[in-house]
């Protein structure tokens, strides 16, 4: 029997409705439940096949049991090698490199150095910094905000330079960017699950909490539509995230990517509205049983850091296979002449 696993904090409403839908799929081989760790002993298999993670941003512990996991077997939904390095002002860079449509993004040193540091460790830093040059590429107005952050967490919507510096002085010891702001006709927020289904949702991020998501959009472009779509798709594949949010917005027909650092993003019906709340219960739950089907109960054998940051480790199988592979060819070096009992010279 291969179990799905469920981790996740103080949600209510998807955690439960997800291992609802996968048992009430009544497959033979799998069963879903909410996951259950104490003290994790190093190397120790989870005993899940897969684990879908909703919590682990907020709670190193469960980042850390999640790695162990990884480490012996079980696929994780989302990567959380990958989740732990990643961050916001890579993905502006990543998505500039792609093509996709990102405003202009720059990172900018500390206002305060960060703890257990001092000028001296800043001796690398250009100072003063080119305000004037930064402030020519970003334009007014723009959003400062942590370049690792989320949930709309200091973050500062500035006019001018007197309300930039205003709002830069009270980050503290935070790593920030300063981003164009886009002045949006329309934007959306799209669940993209297995990088393979979009589900776009009309979105307005200025309205209260509970009714940014419009029930009664109007009818967009296709090609619009298609795009984003597109784009979300790219981000997704390129990032390696199974599951996440990409929200984009449009200005003047060009849907720029806005924020798509959200592998545990929201699904509460009472926020997400009933329709898109069946969606990503029924999509990640179908992304859950196929990797869990998939799930060939292999730990990872070749040990290299960058295949875990790639979400495929090595198996023991493979490795072993490399191991043989490598033997047979530095077979040929040994040769008649150096099987002789002969001295065969001083060593060097």
């Amino acid at each position: 029997m291969k179990k799905i696993g469920v981790l996740y904090g103080m949600e209510n409403t998807f955690p439960g409705a997800l291992v609802e839908r996968i048992n009430a799929m009544k497959l033979p081989d799998i069963v879903a439940e909410s996951v259950q760790v104490g003290g994790v002993h190093e190397a120790a298999p989870s005993g899940y096949a897969v684990i879908v993670d909703r919590i682990s941003h907020d709670i190193p512990f469960y980042r850390g049991f999640l790695k162990n996991a990884a480490l012996t077997g079980t696929i994780v939904i989302n990567n959380p090698f990958w989740w732990s390095a990643d961050d916001k002002f890579f993905n502006y860079a990543l998505a500039r490199k792609l093509g996709v449509a990102v405003p202009h993004t720059v990172l900018l040193p500390h206002k305060q150095y960060p703890a257990g540091t001092t000028d001296r460790s800043m001796r690398n830093l250009e100072y003063p910094l080119d305000w004037k040059g930064i402030f020519e590429y970003v334009g007014f107005p723009a959003f400062l905000k942590p370049f690792d952050g989320g949930g709309w967490r200091d973050v500062y919507h500035v006019h001018n330079w007197e309300q930039f510096f205003q709002a830069y002085d009270q980050t503290g010891d935070l790593c920030m960017t300063l981003q164009s702001a886009v002045k949006f006709q329309e934007y959306f927020r799209c669940y993209v699950i297995n990088q393979k289904k979009v589900h776009i949702m009309p979105y307005d991020p200025r309205r209260p909490f509970h009714e940014r998501y419009v029930k009664d959009p109007p009818t967009y472009p296709p090609e619009l539509l298609t795009r984003v779509e597109r784009d979300a798709l790219t981000l997704c594949r390129a990032l390696g995230y199974d599951l996440n949010t990409v929200e984009f917005a449009v200005e003047d027909g060009v849907p720029y990517a806005i924020d798509f650092m959200n592998p545990a993003p929201d699904a509460d019906v009472h926020s997400v509205g009933e329709t898109n709340f069946r969606w990503i219960v029924d999509a990640v739950a179908e992304m859950a049983v196929e990797k869990a089907q998939q799930h060939a109960g292999t730990t990872a054998g070749g040990f290299v850091w960058s295949s875990f940051l790639s979400g495929k480790p090595v198996t023991k199988a493979a490795a072993s296979t490399t191991a043989k592979k490598s033997a047979a060819k530095k077979a040929p070096v040994k040769t008649a002449a150096s099987k002789s009992t002969k001295n065969p010279g001083p060593s060097v």
